[in-house]
């Protein structure tokens, strides 16, 4: 492995693995740097729409392997009195299918898919920032006590929402735009191979307040459903939300033929912050910038973040391969305006 690949990419998840495999696919040398282990748990709704399908496909994804559960709409109910359900709409560009897969079979997926147009995936290590007077120089890597530096050209930071690798460059979170919370858990449910994804866009509390989110069921069709809440930080009292109690809710009040109850439920209600609105800043620097969750590329309305994953690794991709055509990192300042 080279000391001095064209690219590290920090974070091997839909938005490294994307800029990965876009970047090494244009005939980069390209190093992605995973702190954890694949398969590892990532906690998601698991849904993916036809936007991320089209990422996908555009990457050469097999949606014939087992774990992917392919459906053909969404269904959302608002309250007990309202409910419609929407099959994909034909488009130009997107299919018409989206799909349910757990993030624990997915993003190992896709990493080797970066893998296999060249890309070096190096797991279980750990990356840190080397700055000379306040500019990126290098990328120091940690794995089993071992440490050793890189320097790259170019860093993209994809280490997700916490991105402890982003605020060291001095990264941060607009406070005037909304926070996501949310949770989810698995259950069994006699409905799981259900062609519609479900969203309840009327969620309440426990006291029957309405709350500003919604709640989902997203079908595996392997006998279990992901089940989640999540809401925004657009009302006074959100500090003091307990999600996972917000979950036993919804739980509670969700139609009963997926037969949901606590005692179907597969795994403990597992959340946590989402930044979105791409409310993380500065986009770039001289010689790194932003992908995904650590930029905030999740949408406030309905919470997706994987499609916006894939297209902004595939956007710095874009960027990265013109400036060091170009041998002018300069051009990475107009990602930050794109």
């Amino acid at each position: 492995m080279p000391s001095s690949p064209d690219v590290v990419v920090v974070g091997a998840g839909p938005a490294g693995s994307a800029a990965a495999y876009w970047l090494a696919r244009y005939g980069h040398s390209v190093t992605v740097i995973e702190k954890k282990g694949f398969p590892r748990e990532k906690t998601c709704g698991d849904g993916l729409t036809p936007r991320s399908i089209y990422q996908l496909s555009e990457m050469g994804f097999d949606f014939e392997v087992g774990e992917f559960h392919k459906v053909t709409g969404l269904r959302s109910y608002a309250g007990d009195d309202l409910m419609l359900e929407l099959l994909w709409p034909d488009h130009s560009i997107y299919p018409n299918w989206g799909g349910v897969i757990r993030r624990m079979d997915l993003d190992g997926r896709v990493a080797m898919l970066a893998e296999k147009q060249g890309a070096v995936v190096r797991q279980q290590t750990e990356a840190t920032p080397v700055l000379e007077s306040g500019r990126l120089t290098g990328v120091g890597l940690t794995m089993n006590g071992d440490q050793e530096t890189l320097f790259p050209k170019v860093v993209v930071i994809a280490d997700g929402s916490l991105t402890r690798f982003g605020r060291a460059m001095g990264t941060h979170r607009r406070r005037d735009y909304p926070m996501g919370l949310a949770a989810r858990g698995y259950f069994s449910s006699p409905r799981s191979d259900d062609s519609f994804m479900e969203s309840q866009l009327d969620i309440r509390d426990a006291n029957g307040d309405s709350m500003p989110g919604y709640g989902w069921v997203f079908p595996l069709g392997d006998g279990t459903v992901d089940v989640g809440v999540g809401l925004l930080s657009t009302f006074r009292q959100w500090k003091s939300v307990n999600t996972s109690d917000m979950m036993a809710a919804y739980v509670d009040s969700a139609p009963g033929y997926w037969g949901l109850s606590p005692e179907a439920a597969l795994s403990k209600p597992r959340g946590g912050k989402l930044s979105m609105a791409l409310s993380v800043g500065p986009y770039a620097g001289s010689n790194w910038l932003l992908v995904g969750d650590a930029v905030g590329a999740i949408n406030p309305w309905n919470g997706e973040g994987i499609a916006y994953a894939y297209e902004t690794g595939r956007m710095a991709a874009d960027h990265i391969h013109q400036a060091l055509a170009l041998s002018d990192l300069g051009l990475l300042q107009r990602y930050s305006q794109d």
